[in-house]
C-alpha cells in the first residue's frame, strides 16, 4: 500500500532592517538548528518567519509589504504559514493584528522563546554564541548589548527594544571564539549604544576591557566598532584601539546633526563646540582613523540658517564616510509632539546637497590613496572583479576595492595586500602587491 508522503517543514527566516536584525535572525536559526529543524534564509520555505524593521517610514513601508506579500503566497497556497517577528511587531502588534488578521502570529523582539515553541521547537539556553551566520564566512556582527537608555527625541528604538542591557565580557568572548572556530575574521561589533557597555553590569563604561579580551581571541584578525554615542564616549577605547593591531583604525559614531537649537530639541546632550573637539581628539589620538557618521536633515524647526551651519560644518570635518537621511516623524517619540514643519522636497533636497558634498570629499581623500598599498579583506567575487575592503571600510555601506578577476586570483575571505591604482568617489580600484 503507498503512504501519502509528508511535505516537510522548511522554515524560510526572511530579515529586513539593521545589522542588529540579522544578529537576531542568526541566533534564531541557530536554535531552529539545534531543534533539528530546517531553516534557511531567504530562500524558498512552507513556513515563513518575517523579522521586521520598524525604525522609521520607509523602513516599516517595506516590512508591511513584504507581511502583505507573504500572506498573499499563503492565500495561494504557496506557503502554510507566516510568523512576524522584530521591531514592526513590537511596535505596532496590536494594529498589524487588526489589519492583517491572515498572520499566524506575532510576536515582538524579546519574544523568542514564544516564537520557538510556535515553530514546534525549545529556547535552548545553553546554546551562547550559537548562531548560523548569514554574512560571507570572514565576518560577523557580534551584538555586545541591546536595547537603549538614551532620550533622543525622533528615536523610537528604546519603544522596541526597551532599555539598555549589556551581555557579559566572558559570553562574548565565548561567542567570538565560537564564530572564529568556524572561519570568522571580522568581528564588528554593534549595539544601540556602543559606548554605554557595561554600565549596567559593571558600574562603568567598560568597551575598552571588552576589546582588550576580545583581541586574545586566536583568528580573529580585525575587529571593527559600530554605533558608538558622542556623548559620555569613553577615551581610553581609542588608547586601546592604537596600541592594539587587531582593532581596525575605524569608528562609526552616528552624530545626527550640529546645529546647536537642533541638538538641544533632539536631545542629543552635547553641542556643536563639544563634537567638534571629540572628533578632533578622536583625529589626534588614532591618526588617519576613518570615521563614519550619519546626518539627519529636516528635522522639525530645521531653518536654512541651521542647515548652512550643517553644511559647512560637513565641508569643514572632511568626514571620511557619511551617510545622510531626511527626518521620518515617528508617533510615542518625544519630537513627534513637533510640528513636522519641513516639507518633504526640502527635506530631500538637503540630504542630496549633503550627499554632494561628502561625494566630492570622498572622492578627494580616494585620490590620495593612489599608489599605496592597503592590507584588505577579499569579501566576494561579483561580475569581473573581486571585491575587497580595507580596515577603514564596513560591509554594505563603505567603499569596496575592485580587483580585475580576469588578470588575478584572489581567495575569498583571505587577506591581500592591494596597491590602488585607481579611485572614484566611493569605489577604489586595486591590484595584488
Amino acid at each position: 500500500m503507498r503512504t501519502k508522503s509528508v511535505k516537510k517543514n522548511r522554515i524560510n527566516v526572511v530579515t529586513l532592517g539593521c545589522s542588529k536584525n540579522i544578529y537576531d535572525s542568526e541566533v534564531l536559526m541557530g536554535q531552529l538548528r539545534a531543534n533539528d529543524k530546517e531553516v534557511v534564509h531567504e530562500e524558498k520555505g512552507n513556513i515563513v518567519v518575517i523579522n521586521t524593521c520598524g525604525f522609521i517610514a520607509n523602513a516599516k513601508e517595506e516590512s508591511v509589504n513584504t507581511i502583505l506579500d507573504f500572506v498573499e503566497q499563503k492565500k495561494a497556497g504557496k506557503v502554510d504559514k507566516v510568523f512576524v517577528t522584530g521591531c514592526l511587531s513590537e511596535r505596532y502588534k496590536p494594529d498589524l493584528q487588526k489589519e492583517i488578521p491572515d498572520v499566524d502570529d506575532y510576536f515582538g523582539t524579546t519574544d523568542m522563546p514564544y516564537l520557538l515553541k510556535a515553530l514546534g521547537a525549545d529556547y535552548k539556553h545553553e546554546l551562547i554564541g550559537e548562531r548560523l551566520t548569514t554574512t560571507p564566512k570572514n565576518y560577523a556582527y557580534l551584538k555586545i548589548a541591546e536595547g537603549c537608555d538614551r532620550p533622543c527625541s525622533f528615536c523610537a528604538i528604546p519603544l522596541m527594544r526597551g532599555k539598555h542591557r549589556s551581555k557579559p565580557i566572558e559570553e562574548l568572548v565565548e561567542e567570538a571564539t565560537k564564530l572564529a572556530a568556524k572561519g570568522v575574521k571580522e568581528l564588528i561589533l554593534i549595539a544601540q549604544d556602543l559606548t554605554y557597555y557595561g554600565l549596567d553590569l559593571y558600574k562603568k563604561r567598560n568597551l575598552a576591557a571588552l576589546l582588550q579580551e576580545l583581541v586574545k581571541v586566536d583568528g580573529i584578525e580585525w575587529i571593527r566598532l559600530h554605533y558608538a554615542f558622542p556623548t559620555g564616549f569613553p577615551m581610553d577605547v581609542l588608547e586601546v584601539m592604537r596600541k592594539e593591531p587587531k582593532i581596525c583604525n575605524y569608528l562609526d559614531i552616528p552624530l545626527q546633526h550640529i546645529s546647536d537649537p537642533i541638538l538641544k530639541s533632539m536631545r542629543r546632550g552635547t553641542t556643536e563646540a563639544k563634537t567638534t573637539k571629540l572628533l578632533n581628539d578622536i583625529r589626534t589620538e588614532v591618526p588617519g582613523i576613518g570615521i563614519r557618521t550619519t546626518l539627519i536633515v529636516g528635522y522639525p524647526g530645521e531653518t536654512e540658517k541651521d542647515f548652512e551651519v550643517l553644511k559647512e560644518w560637513v565641508q569643514e570635518m572632511r568626514f571620511e564616510r557619511l551617510g545622510c537621511f531626511t527626518y521620518s516623524h515617528e508617533e510615542n517619540t518625544h519630537a513627534f509632539k513637533l510640528e513636522d514643519d519641513v516639507p518633504e522636497m526640502v527635506k530631500q533636497e538637503r540630504a542630496n546637497i549633503i550627499m554632494e558634498i561628502q561625494s566630492q570629499i570622498s572622492w578627494e581623500l580616494n585620490q590620495t590613496k593612489i599608489g599605496k598599498e592597503f592590507r584588505c579583506v577579499i569579501d566576494r567575487k561579483e561580475g569581473g572583479y573581486f571585491v575587497g575592503r580595507t580596515e577603514f571600510d564596513s560591509p554594505d555601506v563603505d567603499n569596496e576595492v575592485l580587483i580585475d578577476a580576469t588578470k588575478y586570483y584572489l581567495k575569498m575571505g583571505d587577506f591581500a595586500t592591494i596597491k590602488i591604482t585607481d579611485a572614484s568617489d566611493f569605489d577604489l580600484y586595486g591590484e595584488p602587491a
